[in-house]
């Protein structure tokens, strides 16, 4: 299959072709055929599938044959979670309609607005926006909605993850009522199809691959480290494997600042983006890595959305996310275009439980490795692979005080809080819980507990970071 037999006209597959592409994707072969027939549709497709030309071909296609775009209007929006994402969104349209009379404009926070109500003034066929500012934008008058026919939800899970519910609600009520919806998502959550039943209509629905599937190009290992020794594990990873360029997920705003300084002080150059960088820092230091003058890349979950390398060979789990479905997100950076690449884990003790649902989501097991010159002070307990979904724990009553006018604890509840001898005499602590093995067991062997030394003897587990 080619993009000529998708019904692309000759101006953009000019376009298309001279960004190297010959062949459609897997959702693109679904997705351009349906939305020129003017379907609504859900498509569940992560990062690297090729998802935004998926829906940008096909909406160019449709506009280059309407009227043009009068002042303030837009004639499709798109919406997507992240300033970064809405760039390289913003720039695939510019690629692909620079041989057509389309016009398009990004806006995001961060910046200043009145450049980007200026630039609306003379409206856009693709406007590519963050929630958050196209409605400060709106509210002032600068951008009008009655001549959109097309509105697309990019990245919709990660939308709601961060809170956007309120503005896309928001949204949505000021958009025409006849037009059409474009929905792509990581994964078809309940969350994800509550707000596809207020959004798109019969919509055609386009899955490409398995939820939360890692893909067999990206060789996914784990090096189990104390924390405290993680930055210098980097380091020796980064030096001897002659590591050109890497990205690096921190769990932390702080972590990722903290990392970098100390790489820099190595001598190997590198970078952080997180969400308390400006946006020109952050659009500097993702020029940086991607020109090579930057090595390493230091993110967190949320500033790494839109980071869009070709032939990223390395990409390293610093800290292990709390969600374990973003793991399948952070090594889909890399391993594309059928190239081969390389998912790093450094896991130390404390992070034994996210490490396990890690395993369960992604349905196998990883292969564990000793770094020489890191061997971990506490051993990390080998995973038992349990495919059962995770479930949210239930929130705990809280429990009745019983107290007098005068402050002092009933007589009732003192007994009900009396501990309970045990057969040799001794007051027994209820308050001790068993040890739990990798399966969940309850287990009296302090060997299956990840603190556990050589001896059996318990340590007592560092704080987590903030």
């Amino acid at each position: 299959m080619s993009f000529a037999s998708l019904g692309l006209s000759p101006a953009i597959l000019e376009a298309v072709a001279e960004q190297g592409y010959s062949t459609p994707s897997p959702i693109q072969a679904a997705a351009i055929p349906a939305v020129l027939e003017g379907k609504d549709i859900m498509a569940a497709a992560q990062t690297g599938t090729g998802k935004t030309a998926g829906f940008t071909l096909p909406i160019l296609e449709m506009l280059s044959k309407g009227p043009r775009v009068q002042s303030n209007q837009v004639r499709a929006l798109v919406l997507t979670p992240t300033r970064e994402l809405a760039a390289q969104v913003a720039d695939n349209v510019d690629k692909y309609s620079k041989n057509t009379h389309l016009t398009s404009c990004v806006i995001f926070g961060g910046v200043k607005a009145n450049p980007q109500m200026m630039r609306m003034r003379k409206g856009a066929d693709v406007l590519v926006a963050t929630p958050g500012r196209l409605l400060d934008l709106f509210n002032q008058g600068a951008i009008k909605f009655s001549q959109l026919e097309v509105l697309v939800l990019d990245e919709a899970d990660r939308m709601l993850d961060m809170g956007f519910i309120h503005d896309i609600k928001k949204i949505l009520k000021v958009l025409p009522k006849q037009r059409q919806n474009l929905l792509f998502s990581a994964t078809f959550s309940n969350d994800i199809r509550a707000l596809a039943k207020g959004l798109v209509n019969n919509p055609v629905e386009i899955s490409v691959a398995p939820p939360n599937v890692t893909t067999k190009l990206v060789k996914q290992w784990i090096y189990p480290v104390d924390k405290k020794q993680k930055p210098a594990a980097l380091a020796k990873l980064i030096e001897e494997g002659n590591w050109k360029q890497a990205l690096v997920f921190s769990r932390t705003k702080h972590g990722a600042n903290k990392l970098t300084k100390f790489l820099d002080a190595r001598g190997i150059t590198a970078a952080a983006i997180h969400g308390n960088k400006s946006q020109g820092a952050r659009t500097r230091a993702l020029a940086d890595f991607k020109s090579g003058e930057v090595r390493i890349l230091v993110a967190t979950d949320i500033a790494a959305r839109g980071i869009d390398i070709d032939q990223l060979p390395q990409v390293v789990n610093f800290d292990l996310p709390n969600v374990p479905e973003d793991y399948v997100h952070r090594i889909g950076r890399t391993g594309r275009a059928g190239a081969e690449g390389h998912a790093v884990s450094l896991v130390c003790a404390d992070e034994t439980k996210e490490l396990f649902a890690i395993e369960r989501v992604i349905g196998e097991l990883l292969e564990r490795e000793i770094l020489a010159g890191f061997e971990p002070d506490n051993r990390l307990p080998e995973s038992k692979l349990n495919t059962r979904p995770i479930r949210a724990k239930k929130p705990k009553k809280p429990r009745p005080q019983g107290e007098h006018h005068d402050g002092q604890h009933a007589a009732n509840s003192t007994k009900q809080h009396k501990p309970k001898a045990n057969g040799n005499g001794a007051a027994r602590n209820t308050n001790r819980r068993p040890a739990q093995n990798a399966s969940g067991k309850s287990s009296g062997s302090s060997s299956e507990n990840p603190w556990g030394n050589s001896n059996g003897q318990r340590h007592k587990p560092s704080r987590r970071p903030n």
